[in-house]
């Protein structure tokens, strides 16, 4: 596998054409764009009055001591393992001893990789719920994990969560998970056992990029006949049914539960699917419509921020206005296949012969983008409530640090600054992880809350 990640394979033609589809070809390539013209600040976040802050001595503490930092991929992403020795995060889980890199479905919905997290951390055979798994047409159970990467994983031994994009709303739909105790078997899950979350480009409140690739602005659940979308649809279902065992190892799409391979669906399992009466594409369950501005809305309706844990985000945005319209902020900076993306999202606007997405729509509040989210999206989920926030732009605006709440601070970065192409960044993306990671080891142990002197309880 590892020395052939870039030879003209049929899997890599097939990703690369499928990326292309999205503005994401970006993401596999070697060619790198240069001048970001916005540093990020090296220390945004400091340490929180209200945890027990403990240093590592190197000479009386082992890795196994540290909590893991576990990195969690978006769409079409990948884990340690897969598509060779390439990296998602671009390299980043070096940084640390104790980082955690798990292979979760790239274009599964926002619940199903939110189970297959828990159990890749704890261990065991994936379930996905029998009510779900009826309700969304595939098998109850999935992959075993004969050892969990973290099985002592509890409220005494919490982790830190860095999600990029649509990977940030996977975290918290695992943390309400846990505090629902949604877990057939661990009846002592808690919200507690997530310390932090850090989100990287976060897919909060959903996109406008959907509808431009194919998904119907009328529901925000089913795509449009002829789009992006549909030929992505074909050529997924075409290589899961196929389901050669050297391609799967080397990238899966994760719809294994759904028994696409041509050993379980047949020919006429194939035809049911390329007729959208069979598999995910036909009861909804990927996660397109999980990244709509309906969909976000009816997967935040169920989520909280919770009082205990700490919640960070870097939210992206490559454009700027200019005599009051809003247009790609340089062309050097952004990618050529993005800046495209960047410059469709900026113009876009909602039909108006069907009914905004939610009251109080304006299309002016969406137009500064990524390429492949809206800025207004990753700052903090907003929809259908505002939760508690904090926007950063000096290291003294947010002293001290408070749990349950938002740190957001907007960067003037695409879509991909945080992942893959190291070198893309520069100096930049080690400051950023650097910082990220340092904070996750100021947090060790949650600890009851102090109250500081002359500080009312």
């Amino acid at each position: 596998g590892e020395d052939w990640v870039w030879a003209p394979s049929t899997l890599s033609l097939l990703i690369g054409h499928l990326f292309c589809m999205f503005g994401n070809v970006e993401k596999y390539s070697t060619a790198v764009a240069a001048d970001l013209s916005q540093a990020l600040s090296e220390c945004v976040f400091k340490s929180n009055v209200s945890l027990e802050v403990k240093k590592q001595d190197p000479s009386k503490s082992t890795v196994d001591d540290l909590p893991p930092i576990v990195l969690v991929h978006g769409i079409f992403g990948f884990g340690k393992g897969k598509f060779g020795s390439f990296s998602y995060f671009g390299g980043a889980e070096k940084k640390d001893e104790r980082v955690l890199v798990p292979d979760l479905g790239s274009l599964t919905s926002i619940y199903d990789r939110a189970r297959e997290l828990f159990y890749y951390l704890k261990g065991g055979r994936v379930d996905y719920g029998e009510r779900h798994s009826k309700t969304c047409g595939h098998s109850r159970f999935g992959r075993i994990y004969e050892q969990g990467h973290y099985p002592q994983w509890d409220e005494d031994h919490p982790i830190h969560f860095v999600g990029h994009s649509a990977g940030a709303q996977v975290v918290r739909v695992l943390q309400q998970m846990l505090a629902d105790k949604a877990f057939e078997g661990y009846e002592n899950t808690s919200e507690n056992w997530v310390l932090s979350i850090t989100a990287l480009s976060g897919a909060f409140n959903g996109t406008t990029r959907t509808y431009l690739d194919g998904m119907l602005p009328e529901d925000g659940q089913n795509m449009k006949p002829l789009c992006l979308l549909q030929l992505c649809r074909l050529g997924v279902i075409i290589y899961d049914w196929l389901d050669i065992p050297l391609l799967k190892a080397y990238y899966n799409f994760g719809f294994d539960h759904f028994n696409l391979s041509w050993r379980k669906a047949g020919l006429w399992g194939l035809v049911d699917c390329l007729l959208g009466n069979a598999g995910p594409w036909a009861t909804g369950d990927w996660i397109l419509p999980d990244l709509t501005i309906q969909g976000s809305i009816k997967l935040n309706s169920n989520l909280q921020t919770f009082p205990n844990s700490f919640y960070f985000s870097y939210a992206t945005k490559r454009t700027r206005k200019i005599l009051g319209v809003t247009v790609p902020s340089g062309i050097l900076g952004i990618h050529p296949m993005l800046f495209m993306r960047v410059l469709q999202m900026s113009l876009y606007r909602y039909p108006t012969d069907v009914p905004p997405p939610y009251k109080g729509y304006r299309d002016e509040d969406w137009q500064d983008n990524d390429g492949a989210l809206n800025t207004i999206s990753m700052t903090h989920p907003r929809l259908p409530i505002e939760h508690p926030s904090c926007s950063i732009v000096n290291d003294s605006d947010c002293q001290p640090l408070q749990p349950g709440i938002w740190y957001y601070k907007i960067v003037e970065a695409d879509h991909i600054f945080f992942i893959l192409n190291r070198e893309r960044a520069g100096v930049q993306f080690d400051l950023m992880y650097d910082n990220i990671f340092e904070r996750c080891r100021k947090h060790i142990f949650r600890k009851t809350s102090q109250t500081l002197p002359n500080e009312a309880p």
